[in-house]
């Protein structure tokens, strides 16, 4: 089924955030797994032609987030995403740049390779032809921007990276769960290639001035999150991971 033309203004590049009547149709609908949503703000800002309708573009989404293997990349966790989006909203420049990001970030996934991200940017870039290019180059940006390998300067972006981040300021028993569900999706790696690729991303981590890029996130989950990196960090050192990479790799 077609997808609803987008708005004549869809396609401008306008970064003000939508009206706070837009804010009902942002509500997460978990019964859908967030498709009314995703198809609010695909129409919104991409043209259906050229690109596919919202409904085929969330089906694809949808059948990527779903793939058996994922235990914490999934569905769930963009909707636990976009939740933190809708909590500062009001913040952010270009809300809808930084959504469709969200629905796209870990849209590729396979374990272990460093190029997840490239990818889902190149995915989203295929299918959103009917968008402006400016807009079509901010939502690449944004997530290119979570592989967190650099300070993010961009405003919007650094609550994007923030939002992602998010799960290592959760309490120490959720995060350990979370940590599980990681280490399920990645059960083909032995322990030691699995361990002391987590010591090195979260030493890196724990290195940088702030872990959080904004000061939203770092009032509400810098001092939690902190002190799970420490934690967990000493735990695996204890058991032998360090930072350098096992003579077996």
């Amino acid at each position: 089924m077609s997808a609803a033309a987008p708005l004549p203004d869809s396609r401008h590049d306008d970064r003000r955030a939508p009206a706070s009547g837009d804010d009902a149709a942002r509500a997460i609908t978990d019964q859908d797994g967030g498709a009314a949503r995703f198809a609010t703000v695909w129409q919104r800002r991409v043209a259906s032609p050229p690109s596919p309708d919202a409904q085929t573009v969330y089906a694809e989404l949808r059948r990527r987030y779903e793939e058996p293997f994922r235990q914490y990349h999934n569905l769930r966790h963009i909707l636990d995403c976009l939740r933190l989006c809708d909590e500062i909203g009001p913040l952010l420049v270009d809300r809808d740049a930084v959504e469709i990001a969200l629905w796209f970030h870990d849209a590729v996934y396979d374990r272990g390779a460093s190029t997840n991200e490239l990818r889902s940017a190149e995915l989203f870039l295929s299918l959103s032809a009917g968008a402006s290019f400016t807009f079509r180059h901010r939502v690449c940006d944004h997530i290119l921007a979570t592989r967190h390998s650099a300070p993010v300067r961009d405003p919007d972006r650094r609550f994007l990276v923030d939002i992602d981040l998010s799960g290592f300021g959760a309490p120490w028993d959720e995060f350990m769960r979370n940590g599980a569900l990681l280490r399920e999706e990645c059960c083909d790696q032995d322990e030691a290639r699995y361990h002391f690729g987590q010591v090195a991303f979260l030493t890196r981590l724990q290195q940088r001035r702030h872990f959080f890029s904004t000061d939203y996130f770092r009032a509400r989950y810098e001092t939690t999150a902190r002190d799970n990196l420490r934690r967990v960090l000493a735990e695996l050192r204890a058991k032998g991971y360090g930072t350098t990479a096992p003579p077996s790799l």
